[in-house]
């Protein structure tokens, strides 16, 4: 199979899961094909502070293995965790985080990953939700090279991709209502979904879509209609994509749908995500083939740091970090609010002011207003 076959093979496989939880373990296999690794893994927080993992079955006695002792001990992890702020992308691998001699001589790397017959990783951070970050993680075997730059770019196409179908999955995972039936699960999550058919009608919606109707967005025959013409040009032809089934439309990067409201301060987010015909689902998403995600943002929250990163063109972490500071806290205060030391803060600070052609905290919380993402 071609690269570019095995990648939207990933991509379809990724949106295929966004609605049903149960089939990430075996997405997560799709994804390490595109490498030809052992297995990959998603690693995220939960609102209680633990950690859920989802492995692809071919890692589930080294993910036991991980839990069971390693976890606190990971080098890797440590250290992605330290400097995670300065990375210059969203995706990382070894040479960035640890040295050749931590390689020869650190015992996650001698002990645990040996025996395991593992060696090198490569992992994108997503954020699906404002509150949630998640890792995507590709393992290598030993006596295979490190990853190049062209299979870095490879992961950082597929994390947009594992982050918009993740904005769904999530909250299905916490609403712990899949295994009661779709419908209980869609009815209690906390974010709006239509689903569209094959023509673009709404054929079902769940509460919290019903509620944010009226307001900038309407239902008219059938349809999702955006009062903001630019919106709706970029709202139909995201849909018409996502129902062509074109599969090199579908490799394309995704990016959030602004959604400008008369009664509200901030916009919605509208994220489409294409349904493959041959992983229609079951009652609420029997005739689907597109779902449309609205994501509704506090009035007086943070905003969302994905929103940021892919209006400003800067990284997750800088976004982080610009989120708060650009909602009037000081770097010392959303250092705090972040875990990290206050000059790592201002450090990444002065980055994105250097980004954004700006010199000072009142003309980026001007920009973030001008740009609506306030």
């Amino acid at each position: 199979m071609q690269q570019q076959d095995r990648l939207i093979a990933a991509i379809e496989a990724i949106y295929a899961a966004a609605a049903e939880p149960s089939r990430w373990p075996s997405t997560l296999e799709v994804v390490t094909r595109c490498f030809d690794d052992v297995g990959a893994i998603l690693i995220y927080g939960r609102d209680d502070g633990s950690f859920g993992v989802i492995e692809s079955p071919s890692l589930r006695e080294v993910s036991a293995d991980y839990a069971a002792g390693w976890s606190d001990r990971d080098l890797r992890a440590i250290r992605a965790r330290e400097r995670g702020y300065f990375f210059k992308r969203d995706v990382i691998t070894d040479r960035d985080v640890v040295s050749p001699e931590d390689v020869e001589n650190d015992p996650f790397y001698n002990d645990f990953l040996r025996r395991h017959g593992l060696r090198y990783f490569a992992a994108a951070t997503v954020s699906p939700d404002p509150h949630i970050e998640v890792a995507l993680s590709v393992q290598r075997a030993i006596g295979r090279p490190e990853y190049s730059e062209e299979e870095l770019n490879m992961l950082e196409r597929l994390a947009p991709h594992v982050e918009t179908s993740l904005r769904l999955s999530i909250h299905l995972m916490d609403s712990q209502a899949v295994n009661a039936g779709m419908g209980t699960a869609m009815a209690r999550i906390g974010i709006g979904v239509f689903a569209l058919d094959s023509m673009g009608r709404v054929v079902s919606s769940n509460a919290a879509s019903q509620a944010l109707l009226g307001d900038g967005l309407n239902i008219v025959n059938d349809r999702l209609v955006l009062a903001n013409p630019a919106a709706s040009g970029e709202a139909v032809a995201a849909i018409r994509n996502a129902l062509d089934g074109n599969r090199i439309m579908l490799s394309q990067e995704t990016k959030p749908i602004l959604v400008h409201r008369q009664n509200a301060s901030r916009p919605l987010a509208l994220y489409v995500l294409p349904i493959p015909a041959k992983n229609v689902g079951n009652g609420f998403l029997t005739r689907a083939r597109a779902i449309v995600l609205l994501m509704n943002p506090t009035a007086d929250g943070v905003p969302d740091p994905t929103l940021i990163r892919d209006v400003l063109g800067v990284t997750l972490g800088e976004a982080r970090i610009a989120a708060l500071v650009g909602s009037g806290l000081s770097p010392k205060d959303a250092a705090e609010r972040l875990g990290i030391a206050e000059e790592t803060a201002r450090s990444v600070l002065k980055r994105v002011f250097s980004k954004v052609g700006v010199s000072r905290q009142s003309e980026l919380a001007a920009m973030m207003a001008r740009l609506v993402i306030k």
